[in-house]
């Protein structure tokens, strides 16, 4: 069961029941998440039933049609509804994702739509992303050199080089994978968490970066690397289909050989 984290001294209430349209027949009940820090009120969880013959197909569909038709108030972020930009992601029905990405139709009986669990909220679903891309920057995420470039080309790597980074590179820092690991819902001031290791291991496998010593030497840390549990909760939701486990094992894995040579 994922846990939220409640603004201090707060606790989660029912709010507004908004009515179904008139004569539409095929309903979808949505329950959202919401909280103005402005008002000083408890978080409430609004009731909305959405007229899916008058509704596109995602999840991002019923929350757009809220905020444009029923409750212009709603807050969120979204942006290319391609599952590319990270913006949409939300907790739906206990499991973080993109919403842009999910079919309403994947979902039987109520959408319960939250933001992303155990990060501060700043409204409604919108959570405050400011450690974890404080995190992402502290990897340096660009390729180091220490040699001068090539005077006639590119530095460059062979299609097998390059296949090393398939599964890394993919990744749209949309914070499902972090926020689904109880490690950093505990230790997110000192662990660095699967998406930002994730990311990591990304450059520790580019050929063209030659700043692997200092990289690893950063990240050998009881807490930004070793809270890690492999636990997989990062790997089951990460809505790319991308494998933070195995990047972070993967740098444990570099770190133990450079320690037995």
């Amino acid at each position: 069961m994922v846990e939220f984290a409640l603004p201090k001294n707060s606790k989660l209430t029912k709010g507004k029941e908004f009515p179904a349209p008139e004569n539409a027949t095929n309903l979808k009940r949505v329950e959202v998440y919401r909280w103005n820090p402005d008002t000083g009120e408890n978080p409430r969880i609004d009731i909305f039933q959405i007229d899916l013959d008058n509704c596109g197909p995602m999840v991002l569909d019923a929350v757009l049609k809220i905020k444009n038709e029923i409750d212009t108030t709603l807050a969120f972020r979204r942006s290319c509804r391609e599952g590319v930009c990270g913006s949409c992601a939300m907790n739906v029905n206990g499991k973080n994702t993109l919403v842009c990405t999910k079919a309403i139709e994947d979902y039987e009986g109520t959408i319960k739509i939250f933001p992303l669990p155990h990060l501060d909220v700043i409204k409604d679903l919108v959570a405050d992303m400011t450690n974890f891309f404080a995190q992402y920057a502290s990897i340096k995420p660009w390729i180091e050199t220490q040699t001068p470039p090539p005077a006639d080309s590119e530095r460059l790597q062979s299609k097998e080089e390059r296949k090393k980074l398939d599964g890394l590179y993919e990744c749209v820092l949309c914070a499902c994978c972090s926020t689904s690991c109880p490690s950093y819902w505990w230790n997110s001031d000192k662990y660095l968490g699967p998406a930002t290791l994730l990311q990591a291991s990304r450059w520790l496998e580019d050929s063209r970066d030659e700043n692997t010593g200092e990289r690893l030497d950063e990240l050998e840390d009881p807490y930004k690397l070793y809270r890690c549990h492999t636990i997989m909760s990062c790997t089951d939701t990460c809505p790319k289909g991308l494998n933070p486990a195995k990047a972070i094992a993967d740098i444990k894995k570099m770190l133990a050989i450079r320690q037995q040579g």
